[in-house]
């Protein structure tokens, strides 16, 4: 993505459609000279002032609207940044845009571009942007939670709470082979910074070790449905998700692709997969279904296996990373024939027609999902996590290596370190991950 530093960006910051209010954003040198222009002055630092937009060529009245400016670097950017409160008509707002366009040296924002350039100039690492970006995408509370706790700098201040401490003890290595002569160099040094290098690698190590928490919290659970054929996945699907998603039948078979539903479980972002029925068949699309079936319930992080009251299938087996719930379905059709009977000693029973058992099903799956959750850390992002075990690897290599390591590969296995942590929050590195992240980003954000 090529950007340009002199271009003043502007874009639809609040959200598309019709609205009582939209607000349009502008960072970039030209700004004064803009609302000068449109709104006939530029309104006091941080204020919001009733102004008149005209356009820029032809002077018709566009709206009345409410202006805000804000002087670099005092802005979200660092730039000058300036917001115009329109009324939320689309034609009004297409005026708008319209009119700033015609405005030499403006553009339309690319996706991220503000963030971006908030990024460049200082105004933000690049852990705090993608918090950003996880708070406007956060579905449920213990996501937004997250996201704030990243934005507001948690896994920043971690990441150059180490790197200090790993500077300390680079200077002490440093010390100990530049002046290892000087009579006024205290002994020692080489422990000391072992020591530091100690309590860094322990506090890698134990943020490694729950990152699979704070990932989770990031990117959700799976929760596969798997079974054979008429065991009652589609109907148990329908009552966790409170809504009629998948079509249910008697006719076997009749789910052929996964469905999936977004589910806010206590606070934990869940999708619920359902799954074409488990049997041989010689149908190609219901082969292809089982397959797919197959494939997402190796990849869940939690499967409900099925099958029905007076069923003798065997539970799904080789799913070896996913916790497997088994539960029996249909109870309500099971009137005088023992339910329960044949069942192991931890299959739940169930009816989701009626919803007996349903509620017993829900409360597991919450304490499940709490425990995956539970000691959610700093890390929210696999690149977070493979920088952190690039940090430790090296830390681990030298303090393994005992006072014998030399001082100049003691000296660099630090700053490796050091370069590792630094990816996290943009200080090197960084250039491949910019494009990727941004793209994801909203227009006008």
């Amino acid at each position: 993505m090529q950007i340009s530093r002199n271009d003043t960006i502007f874009a639809l910051a609040s959200g598309a459609g019709r609205a009582g209010i939209a607000v349009v954003r502008l960072s970039g040198p030209a700004c004064r000279f803009v609302l000068e222009l449109m709104a006939g002055h530029v309104p006091r630092p941080r204020r919001l002032e009733l102004c008149r937009l005209r356009h820029p060529l032809s002077r018709d009245l566009l709206d009345e609207a409410l202006v805000a400016f804000f002087p670099s670097p005092n802005s979200f950017t660092g730039e000058d940044v300036a917001e115009l409160h329109v009324h939320g008509g689309r034609a009004v707002i297409g005026a708008v845009i319209a009119g700033l366009g015609e405005i030499s040296g403006c553009r339309l924002a690319g996706p991220g571009e503000f963030s971006r350039r908030a990024l460049l100039n200082g105004k933000m690492d690049l852990s705090a942007i993608e918090g950003l970006g996880d708070l406007i995408d956060a579905e449920t509370e213990m996501q937004r939670r997250q996201a704030m706790r990243q934005m507001r700098g948690e896994l920043r201040d971690a990441v150059e709470r180490w790197r200090t401490t790993l500077i300390e003890a680079s200077a002490f290595v440093e010390a100990e082979l530049d002046f290892a002569d000087e009579s006024d160099v205290p002994d020692g040094l080489r422990e000391r910074a072992m020591a530091l290098l100690v309590s860094v690698a322990d506090e890698l190590r134990r943020e490694i070790a729950r990152a699979r928490s704070g990932e989770r919290i990031r990117s959700g659970l799976t929760v596969v449905i798997a079974g054979p054929p008429n065991a009652g996945k589609s109907t148990l699907l329908n009552a966790l998700a409170q809504r009629d998603v998948a079509i249910v039948s008697d006719i076997p078979g009749t789910t052929r692709d996964s469905i999936e539903v977004h589910w806010d479980l206590a606070g934990i972002p869940v999708t619920l997969v359902d799954t074409a029925g488990l049997r041989e068949s010689r149908d190609p699309i219901e082969q292809e279904g089982v397959r797919r079936a197959r494939d997402r319930a190796r990849n869940a992080d939690v499967i409900l296996s099925l099958r029905a009251f007076d069923s003798q299938t065997e539970h799904l087996q080789d799913a070896p990373g996913a916790v497997i719930i088994p539960i029996r379905t249909k109870i309500d059709l099971a009137t005088g024939r023992g339910v329960g009977s044949d069942a192991s000693l931890d299959e739940l029973e169930l009816s989701a027609a009626t919803g007996e058992g349903v509620e017993a099903l829900v409360a597991r799956l919450e304490t499940m999902a709490k425990n995956v959750v539970a000691d959610g850390g700093l890390v929210t992002r696999a690149r977070h996590r493979e920088a952190f075990a690039g940090a430790l690897t090296t830390l681990e290599r030298a303090i393994s290596a005992g006072p014998g390591h030399p001082g100049e590969l003691f000296a660099e296995d630090i700053r490796l370190a050091m370069r590792y942590l630094g990816r996290v929050t943009g200080r090197v590195d960084v250039e491949d991950v910019l494009d990727r992240l941004f793209a994801g980003f909203c227009i006008g954000k």
